[in-house]
């Protein structure tokens, strides 16, 4: 078949930033501007690749011949030495501006990887798409993966756009990330949403399913739901993100619940098993549930981490993102979503401090997980990762010149969420979370470099 000769060479305007730790290194390509092959995929509609003056879309079997896109059909690709493709410095190519319900994301660090992973032709991606380790976790065969080769294409293309990537060029980190983890998790989301709306009839109104996203800190959950969100915009879904941090109690509220538990550690700051508003929960979540029709908007809560000295505090409702319906899909991410209630010698044996944390446990359910129908599990080796990923991202926070905790306050900040992983993970990862389907739970095994694994 003929290759897609387009990564033989180097773009040039790109800047290579790295921070680093003891024991790895965490890379991220910055692009200022990106090529929109002759002006087709632009932010916000599909289009088809523009082969000379013919709209062929590249799809059915790989093997296939294909069109091969070289420097005659890519006019613009020049760089400054005429050597070599680069990037249109053209601004309106950029997704920069795409900011979902209020959160931002910066580039896509790729961990422990610097070299250029080659991808010369569709059969090169298809290949590499098909081995990796949720292909078959989430239904999908070679056959498949063949037939929707042209959305694996578009798909990767409109991350790297977003995550500031140069998809000529990715590291291998970077093209795990993209071709192994998220797009195959959008795609189950998907399959999810239709399995959903099959279940009701066709003048039924159609209540947005939650998809819960259960993972530890650090291992990047959020830019996870970042980019899913961003792939539901682009084709067509509204998508409303949400995080158990939106539900923390207020600065004020959280000062009572630590003086009423006084040397409870666990409980001295937010983050565990009773730090949450409850009721605001119950009442955001049921509200979005009746997002069914269009022109019905509602506000989602928001948490301030800065505020009180980085102690924070809930936002002002001013600063709420405004969402509309009709909503398909509502993302709801956090730490400890799922966990269940154990007996209180299980905890005790972990930690006497957790004790009241198990007890405050038991009034999540009707709070939380009874509206989540979907879940994505993502699972650690070890816990211990937490403590690394937080250290790596406090020491780039430094290297950045920002304001970042020490080796000391890092190790003292995570110490607060250990019990809590060390008593309900194994559960977590066994049974799967509380009241959940294991017909629609996806759990993902995840490595010290945040990059899906063959589970055990």
């Amino acid at each position: 078949m003929a290759g897609l000769n387009i990564l033989s060479q180097t773009p040039s305007p790109w800047q290579l930033s790295a921070s680093s730790t003891s024991s790895s290194l965490s890379y991220s390509l910055r692009f200022p501007h990106f090529y929109d092959f002759n002006n087709i995929y632009n932010c916000g509609d599909f289009k088809c690749w523009k082969i000379g003056s013919t709209n062929s879309p590249l799809s059915g079997n790989p093997r296939a011949k294909r069109p091969t896109l070289s420097s005659q059909m890519l006019p613009h690709l020049s760089n400054s030495s005429g050597s070599g493709y680069s990037w249109m410095q053209d601004k309106s190519a950029s997704c920069d501006n795409f900011s979902p319900n209020g959160r931002k994301q910066g580039p896509l660090n790729a961990v422990s990887s610097k070299e250029i992973a080659q991808v010369s032709s569709v059969d090169d991606l298809y290949e590499f798409i098909c081995s990796g380790p949720l292909i078959s976790k989430i239904g999908l065969t070679s056959e498949k993966v063949a037939e929707s080769i042209d959305k694996w294409i578009e798909y990767g293309l409109r991350l790297c756009r977003l995550f500031q990537l140069n998809q000529l060029s990715l590291n291998e980190a970077q093209k795990i990330r993209i071709y192994h983890y998220y797009i195959p998790v959008f795609l189950w989301c998907e399959q999810e949403i239709s399995q959903h709306s099959s279940k009701f009839k066709e003048e039924e109104e159609i209540p947005p399913l939650v998809i819960g996203f259960s993972a530890p800190q650090g291992c990047g959950k959020t830019t996870l739901v970042f980019a899913l969100e961003y792939l539901f915009k682009i084709t067509g879904r509204r998508a409303a993100t949400i995080s158990i941090d939106d539900f923390y109690l207020t600065a004020e509220e959280q000062a009572k619940l630590r003086d009423s538990n006084p040397g409870n550690l666990l409980l001295e700051f937010r983050g565990n098993a009773g730090s949450h508003d409850l009721p605001l929960s119950v009442e955001t979540l049921t509200a979005l549930s009746k997002l069914t029709k269009e022109g019905v908007k509602m506000k989602l809560p928001r948490y301030d981490k800065s505020a009180y000295s980085g102690r924070g505090d809930r936002a002002d409702p001013s600063e709420w993102p405004e969402v509309e319906g009709p909503l398909p899909v509502i993302l709801f991410e956090g730490w400890m979503l799922g966990f269940k209630p154990l007996p209180p010698e299980v905890v005790k044996a972990v930690d006497p401090q957790l004790e009241t944390v198990n007890k405050n446990l038991e009034t999540y359910y009707d709070a939380w997980h009874k509206f989540v129908k979907s879940w994505i599990v993502i699972k650690i080796q070890d816990p211990s990762y937490v403590y690394q990923w937080r250290l790596q991202a406090e020491i780039a926070m430094r290297a950045d010149g920002k304001a970042g905790m020490t080796d000391e306050e890092v190790k003292d900040f995570v110490s607060r969420y250990l019990p809590a992983y060390k008593a309900y993970l194994p559960t977590l990862y066994s049974e799967g979370p509380s009241g959940s389907d294991p017909e629609h739970v996806l759990l993902i095994d995840i490595d010290e470099g945040r990059n899906p694994i063959l589970g055990c």
